[in-house]
């Protein structure tokens, strides 16, 4: 098989009949009738199920790998990565803001520059200014922090090779952040531009945001266990400094210290200080908490339409 497209569903029983036909259309150009169609369900509570089992019925292309429950959007797009066979692999979100038809875009560039990797990015990042303020903010935290180059405003759609696919799959991470996950793999990786559209509001609040960025950074990079050694050790310093600066007062100047407000400043300091470096540490065991058990990543209830083997 030349290409797989894949596909999760979360509330997407509007667009599903529409993706389909774009979808199709998209795949027939490129590679005939040689292609296929996963559509993972991620314990939508609308009827996207059903609407997608009847596609599998009326075209055999049509495979719905069905969750046991919602197991998120980045869980669920590997979930259907391995439940491919296709030899080019099209991931692409289905609710219409990104256009199937950019296959045949994405697959001109891949072989002009013979990438494994084409990815789409949007030319400026849709929201207001804090949106876009926020989102460059994060990506230049996260580039610094982790020591890589996240390409900016990404997003879903993008078309791999069997062997980055292969490569990709190898990861058995339980706290997963695909997006970085797709850089640290590697190969040859293409941008291009595309303008995605805009059909509903984002549901991404600003508390899941600022979680996605705290498991992004600590998924990733160390630095931030690095930093509380590094301030821990310049408070100790400036301590050590100052309490020499108060015996000197005391015994070389006579001086008496006065002492109940800096006494008070300096416990609120280092008890802010402590507690938030105890927070940061709880994070990053409790990562190595998730880890160790070995979840799986989702469990497959049912996968209906051709049953596809696993790589």
């Amino acid at each position: 098989m030349k290409l797989s497209i894949v596909s999760t569903l979360y509330k997407s029983a509007p667009h599903i009949a529409e993706f389909h036909q774009r979808a199709t259309a998209a795949a027939q150009a490129l590679v005939d009738g040689d292609y296929e169609i996963v559509f993972v369900h991620d314990g939508s509570p609308d009827d996207s199920l059903e609407r997608a089992i009847q596609l599998s019925k009326d075209d055999e292309r049509v495979v719905v790998v069905d969750l046991s429950r919602n197991f998120g959007h980045h869980k669920a797009m590997m979930t259907g990565l391995e439940n491919t066979q296709g030899g080019l692999v099209f991931l692409i979100d289905s609710d219409l803001e990104e256009d199937p038809h950019w296959l045949g875009d994405f697959h001109q560039l891949m072989q002009r520059e013979g990438a494994d990797v084409v990815y789409g990015c949007q030319q400026e990042r849709k929201g207001g200014w804090f949106e876009r303020w926020s989102g460059e903010l994060y990506y230049s935290v996260f580039n610094w922090l982790c020591n890589v180059e996240h390409p900016r405003n990404i997003v879903t759609a993008r078309l791999m090779t069997r062997r980055y696919v292969n490569a990709l799959l190898r990861y058995g991470e339980r706290e997963l952040v695909i997006s970085c996950l797709w850089i640290i793999t590697g190969f040859k990786q293409v941008g291009l531009t595309v303008l995605k559209r805009t059909s509903s509001a984002t549901t991404y609040s600003l508390s899941k945001k600022i979680e996605h960025a705290t498991n992004a950074i600590t998924s990733f990079s160390a630095v931030p266990l690095k930093i509380i050694f590094y301030i821990g050790t310049v408070v100790f310093g400036c301590s050590l400094a100052y309490a020499g600066y108060l015996v000197a007062l005391r015994f070389y100047l006579s001086q008496a210290v006065d002492g109940w407000t800096s006494v008070m400043v300096s416990i609120w300091l280092l008890g802010g200080l402590i507690i938030s470096f105890v927070g940061v540490i709880g994070i990053y065991l409790s990562k190595v908490f998730n880890e160790t058990k070995q979840r799986p990543l989702a469990i497959v209830r049912e996968i209906h339409g051709r049953p596809l083997p696993r790589h």
